[in-house]
């Protein structure tokens, strides 16, 4: 597995988000490949990186309402 230089990345949160900013996500839009999603309650932990082309099928189907979440 390749590790991602994610520190220069411009994160943007999910338009989900609430007021308060609990239960967040944040993505990066800088990479062409792949789409790293971190808690933005945490900025400095862990990211799960996910192919681009998965993550487009998933904020998708999300928009389609075909997954039971």
């Amino acid at each position: 597995m390749r590790s991602i230089d994610l520190s220069a990345a411009t994160w943007r949160k999910s338009s989900y988000s609430n007021q308060d900013g609990g239960a967040c996500i944040e993505i990066a839009d800088d990479f062409a490949a792949v789409v790293p999603v971190r808690d933005s309650k945490n900025p400095h932990g862990p990211a799960l990186t996910f192919a681009a082309d998965g993550w487009a099928s998933f904020v998708s189907a999300l928009k389609d309402d075909a997954l039971s979440i």
